[in-house]
C-alpha cells in the first residue's frame, strides 16, 4: 500500500480556470482520512493558501520548488532553505543588464515591478482580488525589486521570462548559486541551488519514517521531475510534455481539464472508493 501522496497545483490539481473539479475534491478529502495528501508545488504558501482549504488538509506543504515547508496550522516556516540577500541581490541586478523581467517571492508575498509587470501575475493577481480578504494571496507591484531584498525576512526563488532567459539560466554566476526549472513554457523558476521538490520531499519523508518507494506523486511539468523520479509511483498528466510522459511510471488517461481522470486514478491506486463516476 502507498502512505502518501503527493500532488502538484498548477496543470495537475488545478484545471485551466485554476479551479478544481468536485470530484478530485472529494476523492482527496475522503483519501487524506486515513492517508497524507501532501501539496508540492511552485506557488508561494499565500498563493496555495485556497486550494489547501478546498482540499481541506492538515500536512504541511513544500513551496518555491522545495525553497520551505509551510504549516499552515501553525502558520509557520518549519525548514527552508532561502537565498541569502547578497544572492539575490546580484541576482536581480543580472536580470535587469539580461533584459530579463522577474518576479520575487519574499517571506510573505510575491512581488513584481511597477515598470514591468508581467501577464501571467497581472492575471493571477486579478484572481487573488476575486478572493475573500482573508485568503487573498499577496501580490504587490513595487518600484525597485532590489530595495525590497533587506526588507523581507526571506527571498525564496526567482520567477523570470524574457528572450534572454535560457542564456541567462547558462551565466556561470546563476548556475553556480541556483537551480533552474522550467514551471511553464517560457517561464524558469530560480530557486537556490539544491532546492528542487524530489530533494525537500525527501527530508519531509525522512521525518515521517516514510520510504519513497511507498509515495505516489502527480506532476505536469519539469519541477516535477525531480519528485515524479524519487518515488514508488510517479504519475505524469496527459497534458505534460512528452519527455515528463516519458519518464513516469503511469500517465493519466486524459488532461488536468477532464473532470473525473486524476481522482479515478487515486481511488485505484489507493484503493478508495468515491469521486467516481
Amino acid at each position: 500500500m502507498y502512505e502518501l501522496l503527493a500532488l502538484d497545483l498548477d496543470g495537475t490539481v488545478l484545471k485551466s480556470d485554476r479551479s478544481i473539479s468536485p470530484f478530485l475534491i472529494e476523492q482527496i478529502r475522503q483519501l487524506s482520512e486515513t492517508t497524507p495528501v501532501m501539496i508540492v508545488t511552485g506557488r508561494h504558501h499565500t498563493a496555495a493558501r485556497p486550494y489547501y482549504q478546498q482540499l481541506g488538509l492538515k500536512t504541511p506543504i513544500i513551496c518555491c520548488n522545495g525553497a520551505y515547508l509551510y504549516d499552515y496550522q501553525t502558520e509557520q516556516v518549519l525548514q527552508h532553505n532561502a537565498l541569502s540577500p547578497d544572492v539575490a541581490k546580484q541576482f536581480i541586478t543580472l536580470a535587469e543588464q539580461h533584459d530579463v523581467t522577474a518576479v520575487m517571492y519574499v517571506t510573505q508575498a510575491m512581488l513584481h515591478s511597477k515598470h514591468r509587470p508581467l501577464p501571467y501575475v497581472e492575471a493571477l493577481s486579478d484572481w487573488a482580488n476575486s478572493l475573500p480578504e482573508l485568503n487573498r494571496p499577496q501580490i504587490y507591484k513595487v518600484d525597485s525589486l532590489f530595495d525590497e531584498v533587506e526588507q523581507h525576512p526571506h527571498v525564496w526563488k526567482f520567477v523570470l521570462e524574457g528572450q534572454e532567459v535560457e542564456h541567462f539560466a547558462q551565466l556561470p554566476f546563476v548556475k553556480q548559486y541556483f537551480n533552474g526549472e522550467y514551471s511553464w513554457a517560457n517561464r524558469i523558476d530560480f530557486a537556490g541551488i539544491g532546492n528542487t521538490k524530489g530533494a525537500a520531499l525527501t527530508e519531509y519523508l525522512k521525518t515521517q519514517g516514510i520510504e519513497a518507494d511507498r509515495v505516489v506523486a502527480v506532476g505536469d511539468h519539469h519541477n516535477d521531475i525531480s519528485m515524479l523520479t524519487l518515488v514508488g509511483m510517479g504519475v505524469a498528466m496527459l497534458n505534460a510534455d512528452d519527455a515528463i510522459q516519458e519518464l513516469a511510471d503511469r500517465v493519466t488517461t486524459a488532461t488536468n481539464d477532464d473532470d473525473m481522470a486524476l481522482a479515478e486514478l487515486i481511488g485505484e491506486l489507493f484503493s478508495v472508493q468515491g469521486g467516481g463516476r
